[in-house]
């Protein structure tokens, strides 16, 4: 076993030894009460009378203590298997509708909510999505937006307001400070100083503390060093102000929902507030700790989670996507080319255009590289500006692209390529001090379902070079 590993019969050894330790105790303490009451029996004394009762009272609450720690480990074992259980789900969930998923039962099971919100921003949304979810079983969810806005922390926009007051007023507003903080460790210089004080400018108070024995001198100032200081004022502020937004999210979802009793934690992702997480109950009164502890670690995995499910789907649009123009790269368009392949339907019709720039040589070696490079992101937008919806471009090689028509007949595979070309050949380009430029495109239709995609893209190509043998900036068919 090693160090790190927790010996399973280690919880019932200490619990058999705590029994050992109390059973001489309890012995004890119940043949004093005895011999108490013998003594009551035989010859009643005033003093006896009182010690009786002192017994009664030690035992009385013995017994109370021993509720309340049973009581008490019994919170903390739910506590760590609901947290566990989270633990597993987040760790299968691949999506973040699967994280949203995994936590919504068990943080209303391990808190006891009513309802538990998840707001969060997608990478690709320009709002927060909201998925308020019953955790009563067979409920179904509901979901709305709020605006970005609501991830700006409210003290800064107070703070504006109050700038634009003061200097409608033509006066200036200087932080006063609020008191002394407490005495402490300089490292702790910054405990007991609230965050709203600290992300309003407000400066931080020496600590007086006692100098050890053998030196001169009652007390002394001890100042934290500039970094720490400035470090601990940075966290402290930032930790307030996550805090705040995630409570002004929840005061929105009460508003628009109609909740009670909120509680809420920040998500982050990356370093930065992407939403909250919010539970609501009907009951009145405090929200116990445990159900904070569930809370608050239960933000820390799923932020931890989402950034995970980010990353990896940013690493797979990064390892799809060409850097240079924004399309989909040969890598994509093959994949899809394959799955298209394996799901294609009887009735279903493919098409492909093969696209190449004319003389895309000779204008990199006349004007260089680097207009060579912008040449080709403006190309490229104009063939995803021509194309259909569902149609698929892609960056195909060089200065060759791609696009994969779907449920195209030929005549509209040829409309499709020639307006490939026209938007090409519209292009404004005198600001990179080039004339403009042209393509040739190569069009070709599956003719039954039998015919490999494989085939068709050969088709198109071939169909490419007899365009550019025939003079160029032309729309041929396979």
């Amino acid at each position: 076993m090693t160090p790190g590993e927790r010996d399973p019969g280690s919880l019932g050894r200490r619990i058999d030894l705590r029994t050992l330790t109390r059973r001489p105790f309890v012995l004890l303490f119940v043949s004093l009460g005895i011999i108490e009451v013998v003594r009551l029996g035989v010859d009643p004394r005033p003093l006896d009378m009182v010690i009786l009762a002192l017994v009664a009272l030690v035992g009385f609450a013995a017994v109370r203590e021993r509720e309340e720690v049973a009581g008490r480990e019994g919170t903390r074992r739910t506590e760590a298997e609901s947290f566990a259980r989270i633990l597993r789900g987040l760790a299968r969930s691949g999506s973040p509708d699967a994280i949203v998923a995994s936590i919504v039962e068990e943080l209303g099971a391990g808190t006891g909510a009513d309802h538990v919100a998840v707001v969060r921003r997608r990478p690709d949304a320009r709002h927060l999505e909201v998925i308020l979810s019953p955790t009563r079983p067979g409920a179904p969810a509901s979901r709305t937006t709020l605006p970005l806005s609501e991830l700006e922390d409210p003290a800064d926009e107070e703070a504006q307001v109050r700038l634009a007051v003061a200097a409608a007023r033509g006066r200036r507003l200087t932080p006063v400070p609020m008191g002394p903080a407490p005495a402490g460790d300089p490292q702790l210089v910054t405990l007991g100083i609230s965050a709203d004080r600290l992300a309003a400018g407000g400066a931080i108070p020496p600590v007086r503390r006692a100098q050890p024995d053998g030196e001169r001198g009652g007390t002394a100032v001890a100042v934290a060093p500039p970094q720490t200081r400035r470090i601990a004022q940075a966290s402290l502020a930032r930790d307030g102000a996550e805090q705040r937004i995630a409570d002004r999210i929840a005061a929105r979802l009460r508003d628009a929902y109609g909740l009670s009793n909120l509680v809420a934690a920040p998500l982050r992702v990356d370093g930065k507030i992407e939403g909250a997480i919010v539970l609501s109950r009907r009951t009145s009164g405090p929200w116990p700790a445990s159900a904070h502890r569930i809370l608050a670690a239960s933000a820390v995995e799923a932020s931890a989670a989402l950034a995970r499910v980010y990353s990896l789907r940013d690493a797979e649009t990064r390892a799809s996507t060409d850097a240079l123009t924004g399309l989909p790269n040969r890598r994509y368009f093959d994949e899809y080319v394959g799955l298209l392949t394996r799901r294609r339907r009887a009735e279903d019709q493919v098409g492909v255009l093969m696209i190449d720039i004319d003389r895309f040589k000779r204008l990199n070696d006349t004007f260089g590289h680097g207009v060579g490079d912008h040449v080709l992101r403006e190309v490229a937008q104009a063939i995803a500006r021509a194309v259909r919806e569902g149609d698929v471009p892609a960056r195909y090689g060089g200065e060759e692209f791609a696009v994969l028509l779907r449920n195209p007949g030929p005549e509209i595979a040829l409309e499709v390529g020639e307006r490939v070309r026209r938007s090409v050949a519209a292009l404004d380009l005198r600001r990179l001090g080039v004339p403009g430029v042209s393509v040739s495109v190569g069009v070709a239709v599956a003719g039954s379902p039998d015919v490999g995609l494989d085939l068709v893209i050969d088709d198109a190509d071939r169909a490419l070079f007899r365009a550019k043998r025939a003079g160029r900036d032309r729309v041929v068919a396979a």
